[in-house]
């Protein structure tokens, strides 16, 4: 911390600085203009004073006042791992027209104002420096006497910083500048909130050339989807269509909060831009706007104070007007020009101090060497102090002393008493005078007290003091640099990157102070800084170890005695790409991270988002580790999604990838509102029903009741889907709409499904027909069930009406609801036949009628029934006959009922359940010998007649009949049948009671093959499927009690004869053979009754039939063709058909001519085997689904090869979707009505004994199914995703190829 000075009364003044939570720690020092003193003394800088000529008029009524000079101190964090030149600072743009500078540069600032007495009338001079950006502070407010303040600005080495200040970042402004320190931290109120807008854009001003930027935000928690958002200049003009250089719109949304951000950027300013502003809302039937102004200021030339920035601008940088605090530029007027110290004149500079305003001190001391400005100004301060009269010295020491470095000074006092102790002070620490140092020499000369100082350097450049009792007297010491030569320039480079760049020169003077300079800025050689700096003697380097192309430039060395330069030309290493960026597909709010790797490792680069350059912010991270370049985003958004590209710096090559945002589907049935999930609606009226539906990208949406799908192209019922919801319409509802229907919604990040009930309110259906139970002489009983569908609504009651048949007037028989399901009409007229039928009601309304009931009549009961008699009796049964009754009547006669009673009771028990048409009746069932009476009665719709009884008791006893069997004509004689046909005999009998049936086979029991069943009768044997061991003699034998009757059946199974046996050729002559055979060993259990005999050409082996039915066991064959070689076969025959082999000659019979004998030469059959050679390969082929197509090739073999067809090497076999053809070596696959399921890659597979073969083709299948038909045709939700995938993936590849054709 400086020293606080004082004022004239002696009092010290506090350092001030501004009281700010945030603010930086800054040093300020107040003082008055005639004793100004600067702090950090130990630091040297190069200082350069410049005062401005412009004064601001005073009004004549105020008081002039001093003003305090401040100076604030800035220490900015240095950038680590980048080297960038000095540059002004650069202004960000900020929100609602408020704009704080922000330091990029890493160096230190000092800031002196001072305040400079000058005319109330003096003119105003415009500042050099035109270029202000919207970021400059304002310029201070004049003093009462008319002046304004000076700043002295002093950059200072980074490697001076204390490690405690770094990492800071500081704002630099003045008092009395801008807005007061104690507002800013003031909150600006919050406006209220409005329908939608939840922070609306705030009235800004800036500068021209200034940036700007308005906020909107919206609330979307009750919103279902992005409201939309325009932004007017003036009433009309959208700015939508604006977009460009100077102005950009951007909408962001944060899915946590739940908040839409719409932003306008303004970019450079002009002053046309100013006027009014109005941003609209809109979502539905909701509306918000709000205006704002915008107003532009022009940048005042006279009332501008000295721009720091400017005048700290390098001249270095293109620009003709660098600004005069401008250093480097200084040296650089200076570069050429060496210093000869016999040629500088001996001047006293202390004078010229003394004489020259404060602006030039700093010039002063440039130009004569002196390096310590706060001694200068500690010395000026002293001078003008008034001298008080000393009385211990009666001559002091000078003011201040110049002396050539390695010279010789001498400092003298006069002391009024010789006999006080000296002491001589050096910085404040005491000389002491030691034997072995001749450094300081003390001498005496009466009064006079001498220092002399030897071998003068740059560090005996101090305040020296002496003290004589209590009395103290100070001087400076100004120790003069000879000037430092070039003696070795600098020699230009040329490398590439990362590689080790050094820099020597050589100057004449060892340790020597020299600055190194790149394209006339100073190189920064702090700790932290890539650049080494190294000197051995009078040799110095400057090291690069990694250069990179920023080092590229003219590099110099400034010495006090000349400057020497050099070109370094730093080219890239060529590119390479280790790991290229990989497009990636990420859920929405799941972490995104984009990698690569490239090299060189060292090269910076840039992400660009679909065009956009991205900069890093809280939720984005930007990473450069050696080879590795990476993009995070820890919460991905919708707007996250696009094109990414990396560009390496300094390189055209690119690396790019698609970034694709997913959101899993959902349905959102909370919006209906309804119960349950339940509509209710009434049969004809229109339904739509919206559904609200959100997910990324949008989904596929599928509406289905049960199983079938619901299109979008239906005529009643149809699906219809949009950008935030789904929507089913009914035109007109039916009943059969009720039910559950499903939403399936499906995109890439999942699926989601709900149910909607529907329920459909309608009147009920009608109950069905009636039905008449009971029908009386005038009345009926009616009955009937509920109604198949109540309509959604409880029944209520029905409603009843008759008519007659032959009317067609129907007549309500109730006027109150019946609440049951059973009625009974009454007061009809009987014998006219009647209809009935049913209304149902419910709350809707009245159903319609049902169909009318069978038509019934009112009718009276017949007569009894007429002779009843006894027709039969067994042990158990009894067999009764009558007549129908007498009197019938209209209502006919529906059948009869028999009932008996056991002799000795009262009860009737009913015999037969159901009725029976018919007039006899057999009674089962009953206990031998006991004796019952019967009785019978008629039946019709109105119910039975009386009985008709039996007048005597019948008493339950069989007679005895002896048993006798009766065979047909057909089974007298012998019963013939082929093996493997069926046998069924049927053998009626007779006899009482019920006779006991026996059969046998020659004496044995039949098989267990042959199946028997008997009846009361007849009997029958049953042989599914004959053999010849069924052939034999059967006995049927038939017995009651003691009576028996037999019968004999004969059975014969016939089959094939075999073969004949020992066929041979017994002679040849001339055109005739005789053969001769034995009969066949079997005969098929039937006579042989001829035989087949047949002949073939040796040549061609064909069979021709030569006799047919032929009886005998040897024949003669003539007619035979001369020089032919014979062989013959004969079949057997009986009565079933030929044999089924024959026996054939071993040898053949040669027809030759008499007196010729032919001599066949021998001849060597060519070989035409060879194996498959496919002569026509397969063709890749392109079909269109539901046509035909087919894969044609052809194939050479010998012999004939099997043709094997595959797809996807799997083996067609048995498809009917494929058909297979083969003709003379061609070979065809036909695949009908092919799908996209269908394409493949194909394999035609010819194999033979020799070797096989085959050829493959892909096949295509182009135009395919849309999502709703491949779901009408019911396949399964995960196939239909991979096809259309599979179809989206074929269709890019193919858009790919064209492109690159």
């Amino acid at each position: 911390m400086p020293e606080p000075t004082k004022k004239d009364d002696g009092q010290p003044e506090e350092n001030v600085a501004p009281d700010s939570g945030d603010a930086p720690s800054e040093n300020s020092v107040v003082m008055t203009p005639k004793e100004a003193k600067v702090a950090t003394k130990d630091t040297e800088a190069i200082v350069t004073v410049t005062e401005a000529e412009a004064a601001v008029p005073m009004p004549a009524a105020e008081t002039p006042q001093p003003q305090p000079v401040v100076i604030v101190v800035t220490e900015l964090e240095p950038v680590e791992g980048e080297v960038t030149d000095p540059q002004p600072l650069v202004t960000e743009p900020v929100e609602n027209g408020h704009n704080e500078p922000e330091p990029t540069q890493a160096k230190k600032h000092v800031e002196v104002t001072e305040v400079i007495e000058e005319e109330p009338g003096t003119p105003k001079v415009p500042d050099k420096d035109d270029d202000v950006t919207a970021s400059t502070p304002s310029p201070p407010p004049p003093t009462e006497d008319g002046s304004i303040p000076k700043k002295l600005s002093i950059d200072l080495p980074n490697d001076s910083d204390p490690e405690s200040t770094r990492g800071r970042k500081d704002s630099v402004w003045s008092l009395g500048d801008g807005q007061p320190p104690e507002e800013i931290d003031k909150q600006i109120e919050t406006p209220p909130l409005s329908t939608l807008l939840i922070e609306k854009p705030q009235s800004g001003s800036i500068n021209v050339g200034g940036d700007i930027n308005f906020v909107a935000k919206v609330e979307a928690k009750d919103l279902l989807r992005k409201p939309t958002i325009k932004w007017f200049k003036g009433k009309w003009m959208d700015l939508a269509s604006k977009t460009g250089k100077h102005l950009q719109l951007k909408e962001s949304f944060d899915r946590f909060t739940k908040i839409h951000t719409f932003e306008m950027h303004i970019i450079k300013a002009k002053e046309n831009y100013a006027g009014n502003y109005r941003c609209e809302v809109n979502y539905k039937d909701k509306f918000d706007s709000c205006s704002f102004d915008l107003e532009i200021k022009e940048v005042s030339d006279g009332s501008q104070n000295i721009d720091i920035r400017s005048a700290f601008k390098r001249s270095s940088e293109g620009q003709d007007d660098a600004g005069e605090l401008d250093f480097s530029g200084l040296l650089k007027h200076r570069q050429g020009r060496e210093h000869k110290q016999e040629e500088v004149p001996e001047v006293d500079v202390w004078e010229i101090l003394k004489n020259a305003r404060p602006d030039e001190y700093e010039k002063i001391a440039f130009t004569y060497g002196i390096t310590d400005l706060r001694g200068l100004l500690k010395r000026l301060k002293k001078t003008k102090k008034e001298e008080k009269k000393s009385e211990a010295f009666a001559k002091r020491l000078e003011p201040a002393y110049q002396v050539d470095k390695g010279g010789k000074i001498r400092l003298v006092v006069d002391l009024a008493d010789p006999t006080v102790e000296l002491k001589w002070y050096k910085n404040g620490q005491e000389i002491r005078s030691t034997p072995n140092n001749r450094k300081y020499i003390f001498e005496h000369k009466g009064t006079q007290r001498i220092m002399v100082i030897n071998n003068c350097q740059i560090n005996d450049d101090a305040a020296y003091s002496v003290t004589a009792g209590e009395e103290k007297c100070t001087t400076e010491l100004f120790v003069k640099e000879l000037p430092v030569n070039i003696v070795k320039k600098l020699e230009p480079v040329k490398t590439t990157v990362n590689e080790r760049i050094e820099l020597e020169c050589e100057v004449s003077e060892e340790g020597a102070k020299v600055k190194w300079m790149k394209n006339g800025v100073e190189v920064p050689t702090g700790v932290r800084s890539r650049y080494r700096v190294k000197s051995e003697g009078t040799k110095h380097w400057l090291i690069i170890d990694d250069a990179t192309k920023d080092d590229t430039g003219t590099y110099s060395l400034m010495a006090t005695g000349g400057t020497t330069e050099a070109h370094v030309q730093v080219d890239l290493k060529p590119l390479k790409i280790l790991m290229d960026l990989q497009s990636v597909t990420v859920l929405l709010g799941q972490p995104l991270k984009l990698n690569c790797e490239i090299y060189p490792g060292n090269v910076p680069g840039r992400w660009y988002k679909n065009g956009q350059l991205i900069q890093p912010s809280e939720r984005l991270s930007i990473i450069h580790r050696t080879k590795n370049h990476s993009l995070d985003i820890e919460c991905s958004t919708i707007h996250d999604a696009g094109d990414y590209t990396f560009v390496p710096e300094g390189y055209t090559q690119t690396l790019s990838a698609k970034v694709h945002i997913i959101d899993p589907p959902r349905v959102h049935l909370e919006a209906l509102n309804v119960p349950d999930d339940t509509v209710t609606v009434v049969a004809g009226n229109k339904l739509r029903l919206e559904i609200p539906i959100s997910g990324e990208p949008a989904p596929r949406v599928v509406w289905m009741k049960g199983e079938r799908v619901i299109l979008d192209s239906g005529n009643r019922v149809r699906a219809e889907t949009f950008a935030d919801h789904t929507c089913l319409t009914i035109d007109i509802v039916e009943r059969e709409d009720t039910g559950n229907y499903k939403i399936v919604l499906q995109n890439e990040a999942g699926e989601d499904t709900a149910s909607v009930k529907i329920k459909v309110v309608d009147i009920p259906d009608p109950p069905e027909a009636p039905m008449v139970t009971d029908v009386g002489g005038d009345w009926c009983t009616m009955t009937w069930e509920l109604p198949r569908y109540d309509g959604g609504s409880p029944i209520l009651g029905y409603f009843i009406e008759r008519k007659k048949k032959q009317s067609s007037r129907w007549m309500r028989l109730n006027f109150d609801l019946c609440k049951e399901t059973t009625f009974e009409p009454k007061k009809m007229i009987e014998g006219v036949p009647y209809e009935v039928r049913i209304f149902a009601v419910n709350a809707i309304g009245i159903s319609k009628p049902s169909e009318p009931s069978k038509p019934f009549i009112p009718l009276a009961v017949t007569s009894e029934p007429t002779m009843l008699v006894v027709d039969d009796v067994t042990d158990t049964t009894v067999t009764m006959k009558w007549r129908p009754p007498d009197a019938i009547g209209a209502a006919g006669l529906d059948g009869y009922q028999v009932e008996y009673c056991i002799e000795g009771t009262d009860e009737w028990i009913l015999a037969n359940k159901e009725l029976i048409e018919k007039t006899r009746y057999t009674i089962t069932g009953l206990p031998v010998e006991a004796k019952i009476l019967v009785r019978i009665k008629a039946i019709n719709a109105a119910g039975a007649s009386p009985p008709r009884t039996t007048q005597h008791s019948i008493l339950v006893k069989e007679v005895i009949e002896p048993p006798k069997i009766r065979i047909p004509r057909h089974l007298k004689q012998t019963y013939i049948r082929k093996v493997g046909e069926v046998v069924n005999l049927v053998v009626p009998f007779v006899g009482k009671p019920r006779p006991k049936v026996n059969w046998l086979k020659e004496g044995q029991p039949i098989d267990q093959t042959i199946s028997i069943r008997n009846s009361d009768c007849d009997s029958i044997m049953f042989i599914r499927k004959a053999e010849r061991k069924h052939s034999g003699k059967y006995e049927l034998s038939v017995q009651v009690e003691n009576h028996i009757d037999t019968a004999m059946l004969d059975i014969q199974i016939v089959d094939l004869p075999g073969p004949p046996q020992a066929v041979k050729i017994e002679e040849v002559w001339g055109n005739n053979v005789a053969l001769d055979w034995n009969p066949p060993k079997d005969n098929g259990n039937a006579p042989i009754i001829g035989y087949t005999i047949q002949k073939a050409d040796k040549k061609t082996m064909e069979w021709y039939t030569c006799i047919e039915h032929y009886h005998r066991t040897c024949i003669t064959i003539s007619d035979l063709v001369v020089g032919n070689e014979y062989f013959f076969r004969i079949y057997s025959e009986n009565m079933v058909g030929l044999s089924e082999s024959a026996t054939a000659t071993k040898d053949s019979a040669l027809i030759v001519k008499e007196g010729l004998q032919l001599k066949i030469p021998e001849y060597n059959d060519r070989d035409f085997t060879e194996p498959p050679i496919f002569t026509q390969p397969l063709i890749n082929t392109f079909a269109i689904a539901g046509y035909n197509a087919t894969l044609n090739c052809s194939v050479r073999a010998n012999p004939r090869p099997k043709v094997i067809w595959m797809k996807n090497k799997i083996t067609i076999i048995d498809d009917p979707r494929y058909r297979m053809f083969s003709n003379q070596g061609v070979c065809t696959l036909e695949i009908r009505k092919p799908s996209p399921f269908d394409g493949g890659v194909y394999t035609c597979k010819a194999v033979n004994e020799l070797g096989e073969a085959q050829v493959d083709c892909k096949l295509e299948v182009k135009g395919g199914f849309t999502f709703f038909e491949l779901m009408k045709r019911g396949v399964p939700l995960h196939l239909i995703d991979k096809y259309m995938n599979e179809s989206k993936t074929s269709e890019k590849s193919e858009s790919e190829k064209k492109g690159s054709i």
